[in-house]
């Protein structure tokens, strides 16, 4: 199916309530697209918006090359039509119903003969792992389960396109990881193009091959999720995507070099910039590496806070009069207090202006 193309859409809910605002973004076919972004921000009302469930107050919205809404032309097709797949936060399930009988109920209703029911019945639950559990009512389920049947319902229409609004912010964490699995297992072998609405950034990162950050109503950055991760366009996004936060520091900006707490950083090529200027410089946990023994260009650091979390360690570091967080996976952990070396070592320097955007 072709691409999904939101041009300057935007939703107002009271002249003071702009939920989105002149979004535009083209949804790749057969892309896993996460809308990323603060409660608040935007995703589900945009989600919606593409479902045909919300009315945008401007734009033109098209979808494999038809217009579904569009202002200026009056063009808008009901929900019903766009042969949409929807799964919400909550599951919806029949509870009076098995699971086999809440997955066909789309087909039956629609009159689908019983053939083409028990093929797709067949291939679906094969696909979402729901054979042996058919008979079942969804009482019996766990709730890992239960979002599979819920997704399953959802497949066996054959949608365009599987929309999914927060699907697993029900579960517990092991329940989560293991659908995250699921849902990019899924993706691979069907090849649908799936929209995914999240505030959970670990989600993005693992599933999305696209990942749409949006911020009060704006699309902040459109890309792929390692692309956001390493060369962010501005201080939010940089902010946002990454576990720990990123740490900002204050430097100086010169034609060659940055300047922070008196160590100088080279520039890995001539920036076109305006130098010299105070910029904030973002240095991620992995990008400090941590010594006991003085190093070449490392500053001197005190240990405040020592967060063990198995495979790493974070430490919480007073450097330049500034706290910095940085993960260390040395077999010998450092104690409370100790004096340390700290040393960047960006893969890519993350530099923004006094307005946020990036520079370089």
């Amino acid at each position: 199916m072709p691409d999904i193309v939101l041009d300057n859409v935007s939703k107002s809910f009271t002249k003071q309530t702009h939920a989105v605002e002149n979004l535009s973004l083209t949804i790749p076919d057969g892309s896993f697209t996460t809308l990323l972004g603060p409660s608040g921000c935007g995703k589900t009302t945009t989600l919606r918006m593409i479902a045909g469930l919300d009315l945008p107050t401007a734009g033109e919205i098209t979808i494999g090359g038809t217009v579904v809404f569009s202002e200026k032309s009056g063009a808008f097709v009901h929900p019903s039509k766009r042969n949409l797949g929807l799964v919400f936060q909550s599951y919806a399930l029949w509870p009076h119903l098995t699971v086999k009988e809440n997955i066909i109920f789309g087909l039956e209703i629609n009159s689908v003969d019983k053939t083409e029911v028990r093929a797709r019945l067949e291939k679906v639950a094969t696909a979402l792992r729901l054979d042996s559990l058919l008979d079942r009512y969804t009482n019996e389920l766990s709730g890992g389960q239960q979002q599979r049947v819920a997704i399953a319902r959802v497949l066996i229409m054959e949608p365009s396109v599987l929309l999914l609004d927060e699907p697993l912010s029900n579960l517990d964490a092991t329940l989560r990881m293991e659908m995250r699995a699921e849902l990019k297992r899924l993706h691979r072998e069907t090849g649908a193009t799936i929209i995914y609405v999240t505030h959970d950034q670990l989600e993005a990162l693992t599933m999305s091959t696209h990942i749409a950050l949006l911020s009060a109503g704006e699309l902040q950055q459109f890309a792929a999720p390692l692309e956001i991760y390493e060369k962010p366009t501005n201080q939010f996004a940089a902010d946002f995507l990454g576990s720990p936060r990123i740490n900002f520091v204050t430097a100086s900006l010169t034609s060659d070099s940055l300047v922070w707490g008196g160590l100088k950083i080279a520039l890995p090529g001539p920036g076109n910039v305006n130098a010299p200027q105070e910029v904030l410089l973002g240095l991620r946990a992995e990008e400090l590496r941590l010594d006991r023994v003085a190093q070449k260009d490392a500053l001197v650091g005190r240990i405040l806070t020592v967060l063990p979390t198995g495979a790493d360690w974070f430490y919480q570091v007073e450097v330049a009069g500034q706290v910095l967080t940085i993960r260390h996976n040395d077999s010998v952990p450092f104690s409370y207090d100790d004096s340390v070396y700290v040393q960047p070592r960006p893969s890519s320097l993350k530099v923004f202006d006094d307005l946020g955007r990036a520079i370089l």
